[in-house]
């Protein structure tokens, strides 16, 4: 049964369409988000995101929610940390209030932007399985229960496997060579002191060549951790992530010689080691202008966490809800100014000069190097 469509269609009720639909409303502009979840709580949402006053605040403040926002931040979450694999600390910067990158759960975020729409706006268990073209930019999208739904704008928010880019895109993302195990420690400060201690007030970074650790002072005295290993695919396959134990003792192998204050937050973990593989579409990816139809976010400009990707969905959700006021009456001219700012705002974080430096396989992944091109880019 084929559904009529409000005038925008949004994909993914992730950061970067929920952003999109909140700056549409703010301009009055009906907009209904489709979302394969069955509930805004079916599963976690992550963990912590740096919020950056060049891009991600700046969709907040387009989206009316400073405010909410402001009540969400984590304080003394800015502080970081960087220790050698013997547990040396070579780096430790406290959070004195003045840094331009608040912390804030993920969840916390997607909830104060889910408040913000009207009742209704997402429509909840409705995964899409196809989409096509039906011409003067028109398109048509399938979902999973024979449901239907035509639009004259459509906007793929749905992150890295993308059912809306094939209308733009023959582009697939390919693996990083980078996998990470997601860990957590709960009560950290009274069950595990030394862990605790290690981390600090806000985050941990440990790297090395082929091998790091990650990890993040949540809510709650929770720690996380992420813990990343460049390895191929199969080498992963051969591990039975549904036995714990055995999972956890692979991994922890591979840090052999690492202080225990940095292994216990793999092998004392609360939970069973969550496998996430990494992939990334190709640098400076963009399409020809195809009516009726864009991208923002992941589905547009996947890349591995380099601390940009939810600040730019943001934005990208922002700047087109911008675009879509300004031009009432032209959606191609909206389309074009968003997707012609959208491929060079991308292209830009991509090109950075020290991400190939920073690579988890580079042989300048080290804490050394970590701190000398964390101070350059600071300057």
């Amino acid at each position: 049964m084929s559904t009529p469509a409000t005038p925008v269609t949004i994909i993914g009720a992730g950061l970067g369409g929920l952003t999109l639909a909140r700056v549409l409303h703010v301009h009055g502009i009906p907009v209904t988000v489709y979302e394969a979840e069955p509930s805004p709580d079916a599963r976690s949402q992550g963990g912590m995101l740096d919020i950056h006053d060049y891009n991600g605040q700046l969709a907040l403040q387009a989206a009316g929610l400073m405010d909410e926002f402001r009540a969400i931040i984590l304080e003394g979450r800015q502080a970081m940390r960087v220790l050698d694999r013997d547990g040396t600390v070579l780096f430790d910067k406290a959070d004195d209030g003045t840094g331009g990158r608040p912390e804030v759960q993920r969840g916390d975020l997607r909830r104060i932007l889910l408040d913000s729409l009207p009742d209704g706006t997402v429509r909840w268990g409705h995964k899409v399985i196809g989409t096509r073209t039906l011409g003067e930019g028109r398109h048509e999208v399938t979902f999973a229960d024979g449901g239907t739904v035509v639009t004259s704008l459509l906007v793929g928010a749905d992150g890295a496997w993308s059912r809306v880019r094939p209308l733009l895109s023959t582009a697939v993302p390919q693996y990083t060579g980078t996998s990470c195990v997601d860990t957590y420690l709960f009560d950290a400060d009274t069950r595990h002191p030394a862990v605790a201690k290690a981390v600090g007030g806000g985050s941990l970074i440990v790297t090395t060549s082929g091998r790091e650790i990650f990890a993040h002072r949540e809510k709650g005295d929770t720690l996380h951790a992420y813990v990343g290993l460049s390895e191929p695919q199969d080498w992963f396959a051969a591990i039975d992530f549904t036995d714990a134990a055995a999972a956890t003792a692979r991994i922890a192998a591979e840090f052999d010689g690492w202080a225990p204050e940095l292994t216990a937050l793999i092998t004392d973990s609360d939970t069973a080691p969550v496998l996430r593989s990494l992939y990334t579409l190709p640098d400076e990816h963009r399409w020809d202008r195809v009516p009726g139809v864009t991208l923002v976010g992941d589905a547009a400009h996947l890349a591995a966490p380099n601390g940009e990707g939810a600040n730019l969905a943001m934005i990208d959700g922002a700047e087109l809800g911008k675009a879509l006021a300004a031009y009432p009456d032209d959606i191609e001219a909206a389309l074009t100014e968003y997707e012609q700012a959208m491929f060079s705002r991308s292209a830009e974080v991509a090109a950075f000069e020290g991400v190939e430096f920073h690579r988890i396989d580079s042989d300048g992944n080290t804490a050394h190097g970590l701190i000398k091109m964390t101070g350059e880019k600071g300057r």
